[in-house]
């Protein structure tokens, strides 16, 4: 049974793994054509914000029970102190906080729990975009998809304040990430069904995808550790599968596919002998953000092509996972930060840009536009919080 597991799982992944080696062998050209590479870094953490969840298992073995609403406010309410606490501990190189993009499942939609993200974000200490979980026990439809998004999206911005615009589009816009990382109909019809969910995404409103990388699990696609437009037409399956880089001087199509790394560590040993592992940017408890990972995320060179200096590193985790809260927004994430910092500040390699996923959006837009410099100074190139807005 194990095997068959392995065996299903290496399938899986093969797409992308026989690419990998040809990725690292371009990587290798463009980093002595470019030089050593960043010299800014603009980190974003990607939170599939689930309050609801209830990681531990019940009476027969299952997970993600929904808890009440008195337990999910007093875990935001806990949650939001250790957000203030490390955003005021913790600020970049422009004085901007350490915080998370808070993805809230529109799904599980509860007014008081967004009120408080509201409040969260007005502080600076967390924006709020767009989490589905959905076709979890039977597959969607893109009608239901479509007045789902658009339900969700509009409360969240009409009533919340959350989200953006554009200077001159009063519809609101939003970043996404696709619960059970099923993007596309990206797991053969599971906790999905829309195989146009795409152009759904692109109908709403969605400028960009913060999904990926998913693997080990079967949504994973070939196309890795990149910025870059859907390669197939929206309305088919699993659309992001290919498609062109980003590139200075060519606008997008959207939304935009923002990747996170995804590399093999190799630091792993088992009976003393090398034991590879997948690095997908994931923060978790037992792979906490470290030194040797840093190395691995800025290797993967991720930008715009034509602006090689600005680096974009977006992990992600599930905020929500108790055992996990010090890795992510605790003790053992403020001392990798501060020690990033440090480093950055002792070597004068990099500078580090904390950044939300609607500004990291409007950083990429500047460098495909041709600007150069401080990425801090194009936070609000394109898109603006709507509670910022007049």
């Amino acid at each position: 049974m194990a095997s068959g597991v392995w065996l299903r799982k290496l399938a899986w992944n093969l797409p992308w793994l026989v690419r990998y080696p040809f990725w690292r062998a371009n990587e290798f050209i463009g980093r002595l054509r470019d030089g050593s590479g960043a010299g800014h870094l603009v980190f974003v953490v990607a939170n599939h914000f689930e309050p609801s969840y209830n990681e531990e298992p019940n009476a027969a073995g299952g997970f993600g029970i929904e808890l009440s609403a008195d337990q999910q406010l007093r875990r935001l309410e806990d949650w939001y102190t250790k957000a203030r606490a490390i955003g005021e501990a913790v600020r970049d190189h422009d004085g901007t906080p350490f915080r998370h993009t808070n993805f809230y499942p529109i799904e599980q939609y509860d007014r008081t729990l967004v009120n408080r993200l509201a409040e969260m974000q007005k502080e600076g200490f967390g924006e709020v975009e767009i989490h589905l979980h959905h076709g979890v026990d039977a597959p969607d439809t893109a009608d239901t998809l479509r007045r789902t998004l658009l339900e969700g999206r509009d409360v969240l911005a009409g009533e919340h304040k959350c989200l953006s615009r554009g200077e001159h589009d009063a519809t609101p816009q939003y970043a996404f990430v696709h619960g059970n990382f099923a993007l596309g109909n990206s797991k053969g019809g599971r906790c999905c069904g829309v195989d146009s969910e795409l152009q759904i995404l692109a109908d709403t409103g969605c400028y960009a995808d913060l999904t990926m990388p998913s693997a080990p699990d079967r949504s994973q696609v070939p196309r890795i550790n990149a910025l870059y437009q859907c390669g197939r037409p929206l309305s088919e399956p699993r659309p992001h599968r290919s498609g062109p880089s980003l590139r200075c001087g060519a606008p997008p199509s959207l939304p935009m596919i923002f990747d996170g790394p995804l590399t093999i560590d190799w630091h792993g040993r088992r009976d003393g002998l090398p034991f590879p592992r997948i690095d997908n940017g994931a923060v978790t408890a037992r792979y906490p953000a470290d030194a040797a990972r840093l190395g691995r995320w800025r290797g993967a060179r991720i930008g715009v092509i034509g602006r090689p200096d600005w680096v974009f590193i977006k992990l992600y985790c599930h905020g929500f996972f108790d055992y996990d809260q010090d890795a992510t927004i605790g003790k053992a994430m403020r001392v990798f930060l501060q020690e990033m910092l440090e480093f950055a500040e002792r070597t004068g390699e990099f500078r580090v840009h904390f950044a939300c996923a609607r500004e990291a959006f409007n950083i990429v837009i500047a460098a495909v536009d041709g600007h150069a410099g401080n990425p801090h100074d194009y936070r609000d190139y394109r898109l603006r919080q709507i509670m910022q807005t007049p």
